[in-house]
């Protein structure tokens, strides 16, 4: 590895670190992220849902977002086995690249080393999408415990309190899901390397790009604000 592989991997934890509070804790030009807009959201469909005492409409909700998650931890196993797969497949995969020796120059080891880097970021996203399952299946079990409408009248307090902790329980959950599906499109990103420290930078910054419009500047962002800001 070169000294522009360490510079490219430095932009890449910086993008990645720096893209995580910027949607996470603040704000660009005064401008409130989607997640964030959503996380307001979750707690209105939380509390209207402490006035419905037949709450099938809100599990089946809880059920679509665990399945969401489930399917891509499940995704995040096949890519992470892929890997291991891939580093048992060095000597083909360089077989195939000698015939492109301007696009991909690299040392056995340095291509390991990337692969295994790779590896880390699915790992990281299947962690993180496990652990948002069992949130929600956790968010699941409170949901039942709020109160129905006849026992809120007798004590609100209580039910308030049961109310706030689905709702903090369901933002934990989005929040990690977030973070594994921040994984899964920054890995994208990470197979420039593969080619160029250099393209590994551009695809890298273009993947940053594309989700801070998608957070601050699309259509869907818009929806959830409309006549709120």
């Amino acid at each position: 590895m070169i000294n522009a592989d360490f510079i490219a991997l430095a932009v890449f934890a910086f993008l990645w670190i720096g893209y995580s509070w910027l949607t996470d804790r603040a704000r660009l030009f005064d401008r409130v992220s989607l997640s964030r807009a959503m996380t307001a959201q979750r707690a209105i469909w939380i509390r209207t849902a402490m006035h419905r005492d037949l709450r099938m409409i809100d599990t089946q909700i809880m059920s679509g977002l665990q399945n969401g998650t489930a399917f891509f931890a499940s995704t995040s196993m096949f890519a992470l086995g892929s890997c291991f797969a891939l580093l048992g497949a060095t000597d083909q995969v360089f077989a195939l690249f000698d015939h492109l020796p301007q696009l991909f120059q690299a040392s056995r080891a340095s291509f390991e080393l990337k692969v295994g880097g790779l590896a880390c970021i699915f790992g990281y996203a299947f962690f993180k999408f496990g652990w948002s399952y069992r949130l929600f299946n956790y968010c699941t079990i409170l949901l039942g415990a709020i109160p129905m409408n006849s026992e809120i009248e007798k004590d609100p307090a209580a039910a308030e309190l049961a109310a706030d902790k689905v709702i903090h329980m369901n933002v934990l959950a989005a929040k990690h899901f977030n973070k594994g599906l921040r994984a899964i499109f920054l890995s994208i990103g990470y197979l420039g390397w593969f080619v160029s420290p250099y393209l590994f930078m551009a695809t890298s910054v273009a993947i940053i790009v594309v989700l801070i419009r998608r957070q601050f500047y699309s259509e869907a962002r818009l929806a959830i604000l409309h006549g709120m800001e």
